[in-house]
């Protein structure tokens, strides 16, 4: 019993101190916009603490897949360097390469690799914003790729930095072909799921097996030909007049850190002779 009348007035003090308090700093807010402001900057410093934190321990549990993909992408980067790159040519690109160290030329493309630094993944439009700006030699209407397939268009370049629609962005379509020699169409995302894309307008007399890979077509000036995308499922017939088929991507846009921008050396040229 004494010890429990020593407690209640404990716990009793220590509230009304507590209740003080709080009502202290709220009159400092309310009658003193300094200390508003102070008040505020101290808690968005704190708010910025804890998502910093979860973002970076996210990104340790993350390390070993993202090394795997950046491993991936270096080793498809390599062989197509080496299938693309005809006599004579290694030598000029070694000097390109002397001269401007992260950007690669295999004939009509440049390769700048490139970080994410903010990404959107639940909206209808979804945007990524990369560390490499028209100083690092990026321009607009470039591609963003991985080892996995493609991420998105370049649609503004600041500096240091651009913004990209991303492939989980139902603005933007991309040329792909069912098979290395089949049919193509347009790849678009389907605005649900960070996987789910269909391959419209393709002739309903054309024949696939579902589970075909799904490459880029190469018929734009955005995106090299024969990039892995996905893997082809079941289809629908549209209108009577073509199929639709459903494509599973190989890029996880969960866990995106590091890319490459792809540029079209001979864009201009191409837009100038179809318009």
């Amino acid at each position: 019993m004494p010890k429990e009348r020593k407690i209640v007035p404990f716990i009793v003090s220590a509230a009304i101190f507590i209740l003080m308090e709080i009502a202290a700093i709220h009159l400092i807010r309310r009658n003193d916009s300094l200390q508003d402001i102070w008040f505020a900057r101290g808690a968005h410093r704190f708010m910025a603490a804890v998502w910093g934190g979860s973002e970076n321990i996210k990104h340790y549990f993350s390390l070993g897949k993202e090394n795997k993909a950046l491993a991936l992408e270096n080793f498809n980067l390599r062989t197509e360097l080496v299938r693309l790159s005809g006599e004579g040519s290694e030598a000029y690109i070694d000097s390109i390469s002397r001269s401007i160290p992260f950007i690669k030329y295999v004939r009509d493309f440049s390769y700048i690799p490139a970080e994410v630094v903010k990404i959107s993944r639940n909206k209808q439009h979804n945007y990524l914003i990369i560390n490499k700006g028209y100083e690092d030699g990026v321009v607009e209407n470039s591609g963003i790729i991985t080892g996995r397939g493609v991420v998105g268009i370049i649609d503004a370049v600041g500096k240091h930095h651009s913004y990209a629609l991303s492939l989980m962005n139902t603005d933007i379509s991309v040329s792909a072909r069912l098979g290395t020699e089949g049919a193509v169409g347009s790849l678009t995302w389907t605005g649900t799921g960070s996987s789910h894309c269909v391959v419209r307008d393709i002739p309903l007399h054309f024949n696939y097996e579902e589970g075909d890979t799904v490459y880029t077509s190469g018929f734009s000036a955005i995106f090299p030909p024969d990039i892995p995308l996905g893997t082809a499922g079941t289809s629908r017939v549209v209108n009577g007049s073509s199929n639709e088929v459903k494509v599973e991507l190989f890029q996880d846009f969960t866990a995106l850190r590091y890319v490459t921008v792809v540029g079209n050396l001979s864009r201009d040229e191409i837009n100038a002779l179809v318009q």
